[in-house]
């Protein structure tokens, strides 16, 4: 049980992962892709300036904020920002139908699949060079501890075979009527320790992998990961440039009572945040924007931002 200190110093056990946001050079063609590939179908859009905002989900629950943002360059990726987006399904079918749809879009690129022992997992990077997993969860009980962290691997996981295992008709017919979710985001960083002192200290996510000395992860209520961070490509990077690809990362927490322990770290860490009553608004030490809100987040709430 957690304790009232704990409570103090941890974010909720029920956090979950928002929509993701990130910003397009081209709309048409990443809503277009999102479609066609992962059966992300566009809910509505508004204009703001020069900027177009399209919110993309399943049904009609936002997964995906494009903001066409013009006459930004492309995401440097040797700089801090997005190493991928995880878009998370409730079932193999599922997952598999959604690796078919992305392996046969020619827009797409495959860049691996892994079994990770808590899940199974498939890669892809979009056209303009964001990366994505998708992927499905292992039974929460036969995921391994130890030495007190979760045990994860990297191990060869063949797509042909898991397609032939796995994909159904029923579930390619389906498309976006099948549920599906941001899991986690993972992000590339300038160093971990620093990563470690906003997401984990100040937002208060916990530690559940640290063995890797150039990569962390840490989630909420003992998932696997709700956030990664990485040096991979990124080891010293600065504040971020004005780029394409990674807007914003969206974080739910279930109470104002858990929007106002956030506040409460991040003020005692004296670092800035804004808060309008529903969510509160705070950006990493590369300059990333994260968003913690309560649940139920609306499509105008979400283009209100």
């Amino acid at each position: 049980m957690t304790s009232v200190h704990d409570a103090d110093r941890v974010i909720s056990p029920d956090t979950q992962m928002d929509a993701v946001t990130l910003r397009v050079g081209d709309l048409d063609l990443m809503s277009g892709y999102y479609g066609d590939a992962f059966a992300l179908n566009p809910i509505q859009e508004r204009a703001r300036g020069r900027e177009v905002h399209r919110v993309l989900g399943r049904g009609d629950a936002p997964m995906m904020r494009l903001i066409h943002t013009p006459d930004l360059p492309a995401f440097d990726p040797r700089e801090a920002g997005l190493f991928h987006t995880a878009f998370l399904f409730d079932s193999q079918p599922s997952l598999a139908a959604t690796v078919y749809r992305a392996a046969r879009d020619a827009r797409t690129r495959f860049t691996g699949s892994s079994d990770h022992l808590v899940s199974e997992a498939f890669y892809f990077t979009d056209p303009e060079g964001n990366g994505i997993e998708l992927y499905a969860d292992r039974a929460r009980d036969t995921w391994q501890h130890i030495n007190g962290e979760i045990s994860m691997d990297t191990l060869y996981l063949d797509p042909n075979e898991y397609l032939r295992t796995h994909l159904t008709q029923d579930a390619l017919d389906a498309g976006p009527e099948l549920a599906g979710r941001v899991g986690h985001v993972h992000l590339q960083v300038g160093d971990i320790a620093t990563a470690r002192a906003f997401y984990v200290d100040a937002l208060g996510f916990e530690t559940t992998i640290t063995s890797i000395p150039t990569a962390l992860f840490a989630s909420a209520g003992g998932y696997h990961h709700h956030l990664g961070m990485n040096v991979w490509n990124s080891r010293g990077a600065g504040p971020r440039a004005a780029r394409l690809g990674l807007g914003e990362v969206a974080v739910t927490v279930p109470a104002r009572a858990d929007l106002d322990a956030a506040a409460a770290r991040l003020r005692g860490r004296s670092l800035t945040f804004a808060d309008n009553g529903t969510s509160l608004v705070a950006h990493d030490p590369w300059g990333t924007e994260v968003t913690l809100s309560l649940p139920g987040t609306t499509t105008e709430e979400l283009l209100a931002r």
